[in-house]
């Protein structure tokens, strides 16, 4: 018998960057447990196949196209959406560069995508769940909200924001039984990684580092969000679940 606290029906969920990677992952997860997936991306064909590809598997999906960096556009998009009982904020980009060569626009894009964004589409989801009393966020944070790496200091900076504003709206939504959580993925196999798991040396490193001894396949982080996004975990508010294969309890 399944435990009924992992139930999701009946539910809405709206996910950020669900066309792929960790997002595509966390949508297929959340259906499965059954919500109504409301799938977010920049374009709408591959929302729409995404879509198609959900529904294919049994799954209630809705398409909700828009750039999660155009604040009008995500407004609109969210007015117009309907009753949302979970947010994921996943979506987001990446650049690598040394800090003293790091590109002003590139800093920017990164801040806007994962920390910024994630402000105003909470702000903006959130006011239905505090009136109702009744809501779950989630909010993609990473190892580097706990670690440091070179060449990475947008990324890094924006997921260090990630983790306090998820503490931060954490305190101010709990007494009104909306939680806020987040997690932290270790490696894991993304198309936004595939340069990193080429680089022969690079991926021999994160073997090493990683306790587990491999990278982690975008399924395993989905599981984490069910758990955040239902009843089992209505008194965890405020935290970040590193799914890491063992990398920041390790030396």
């Amino acid at each position: 018998m399944a435990y009924a606290a992992f139930d999701l029906t009946g539910r809405r969920a709206l996910v950020t960057g669900a066309t792929r990677g960790i997002g595509r992952a966390i949508a297929e997860a959340l259906g499965a447990a059954g919500a109504t997936v409301l799938v977010n991306g920049r374009n709408p064909a591959g929302v729409d196949l995404t879509v198609a590809a959900l529904r294919a598997l049994g799954i209630a999906a809705e398409p909700l196209a828009f750039d999660v960096t155009d604040a009008a556009a995500a407004e609109a998009a969210i007015a117009g959406a309907g009753r949302i009982d979970i947010l994921v904020n996943n979506a987001g980009i990446q650049h690598r560069a040394p800090a003293v060569e790091f590109p002003d626009d590139a800093w920017d894009a990164i801040i806007d995508s994962h920390l910024t964004s994630v402000f105003r589409l909470i702000k903006r989801v959130a006011p239905q769940m505090l009136a109702r009393r009744s809501g779950k966020i989630i909010n993609l944070g990473s190892l580097l909200s706990e670690l440091g790496r070179a060449n990475i200091p947008a990324y890094g900076a924006a997921k260090g924001g990630v983790r306090m504003l998820t503490r931060c709206l954490a305190t101010e939504f709990a007494p009104h039984n909306v939680q806020v959580n987040a997690i932290g993925p270790g490696y894991v196999r993304t198309e936004m990684n595939t340069a990193l798991i080429e680089n022969t040396g690079f991926n021999a490193w994160v073997c090493a580092r990683t306790p587990a001894g491999r990278w982690a396949e975008p399924e395993e982080i989905a599981g984490a969000a069910v758990f955040l996004a239902s009843d089992a975990a209505s008194y965890v508010t405020g935290q970040i679940l590193y799914v890491d294969g063992g990398v920041t309890a390790s030396l």
